[in-house]
């Protein structure tokens, strides 16, 4: 056969409506393989063939992915090396567990039965936008995060020449069902007087919340950090506190400390004074010195969720301030921070941030415009005399 043509096409029966058409192909690297589709009819299973072999990609040696592989088996290769980069730390145990709730949700549903040779622009743009619209684009971002990457996957190893996620529009949310709320800090009064009603309240006393919120807000951590930094992590001499590790729950693998995806996750933070003083207090106070700083009743490490919906949330209603969560300290921080003078990057190196971007969009609160930009235009521009 010259390069490029394909033999006799063979069509055989193997069951009600399903039929098998088979042919050999000879790619334009010289080699011949056996190709083979399936169709409900004979004709349904002879243009399958003919369509595989017009969109033929020429096999990598050694290869179990090809063109004719469906989306699904694509998808549970991707997904398992994620997982392997996430036991090897070089991955975050909660991207493994976001992508996989994805990628299990909405994707499967929608192009799992699809084969790679089949998946295009349209059809994935189509997906994220349906997203986008019934939910969030947040989630749609995800979604296509994920398409992406199993299609990068597939391009690695032969099976598609291009990417077909990487044309996807842009996915903004101004369509989407759910927007994302307005980034809103607690100001230096509401810190006050939220501080005040947590030590005057029994039941956030005797649930330990006092010191804990003093602690988001000496250190920026998140709930995880927090809730997993240990006595030998505090230094009093040198007011810092090391952050090694986030405390999560992943799927499978129960409660294990999350080292962070960049090099700022690990990182020494200064402590304010007023923490230290308190830190310091407390530890006289602790029973295991080598254990965390915020126990359970039983000395180990607290469940977030428990906090989250047991203490904190009961708490909130009762002092009104029901829109603060643990992560509207960490908002707090930055927002407090920018307005005493620092920059974008000290912010972010102090909450972990490889990007000052994220601090800027996701963790500062919104403020009213100053008079610097108006100050600096006038000194461009003399008010005229007369």
């Amino acid at each position: 056969m010259p390069v490029g043509t394909y033999g006799k096409i063979r069509v055989e029966t193997i069951g009600p409506k399903r039929y098998r058409a088979r042919c050999r192909y000879r790619d334009f690297n010289g080699k011949v393989y056996d190709v083979e589709r399936m169709g409900t009819s004979r004709t349904d299973a002879e243009n399958n063939l003919k369509a595989a072999i017009r969109d033929w990609v020429t096999p990598v040696a050694g290869a179990t992915v090809t063109a004719s592989t469906k989306f699904r088996d694509v998808a549970a290769r991707w997904l398992a090396e994620l997982v392997r980069d996430a036991e090897r730390e070089f991955r975050s145990w909660g991207t493994v567990d976001t992508y996989r709730n994805r990628l299990e949700g909405l994707v499967l549903p929608a192009v799992g039965d699809l084969r790679m040779n089949e998946l295009s622009t349209p059809i994935l743009d189509a997906l994220c936008k349906k997203v986008r619209d019934n939910s969030s684009a947040s989630s749609a971002k995800t979604v296509r995060a994920v398409l992406s990457g199993v299609c990068a996957f597939a391009v690695q190893h032969g099976a598609l020449d291009a990417n077909p996620a990487r044309e996807i529009t842009r996915l903004e949310s101004k369509r989407a069902k759910n927007r994302p709320r307005k980034s809103r800090a607690l100001t230096a009064t509401e810190v006050l007087d939220l501080l005040k009603k947590l030590d005057q309240d029994e039941r956030a006393v005797k649930d330990d919340l006092p010191d804990l919120v003093r602690f988001f807000l000496g250190t920026g951590e998140r709930t995880g950090e927090a809730l997993g930094a240990h006595w030998p992590d505090f230094n009093a001499e040198a007011r810092e506190l090391a952050m090694s590790g986030n405390v999560i729950r992943a799927r499978g693998r129960g409660r294990i400390v999350n080292r962070g995806k960049t090099e700022n996750a690990e990182r020494p933070i200064p402590l304010p004074d007023w923490c230290v003083a308190m830190l310091v207090e407390r530890r006289a106070k602790a029973a295991d010195l080598d254990g965390p700083i915020f126990p359970s009743s039983t000395g180990t490490i607290r469940e977030a969720t428990n906090v989250r919906n047991r203490a904190w949330k009961p708490f909130i209603a009762r002092a009104g301030y029901e829109w603060v969560t643990f992560r509207t300290f960490r908002r707090t921080v930055a927002t407090l921070l920018d307005e005493a003078g620092l920059t974008a990057r000290q912010i972010a190196d102090l909450l972990g941030h490889s990007r000052p971007s994220m601090t800027q969009d996701v963790y500062m609160g919104r403020r009213s415009p100053g008079r610097a930009a108006a100050d600096a235009l006038g000194a461009v521009i003399p008010v005229s005399e007369g």
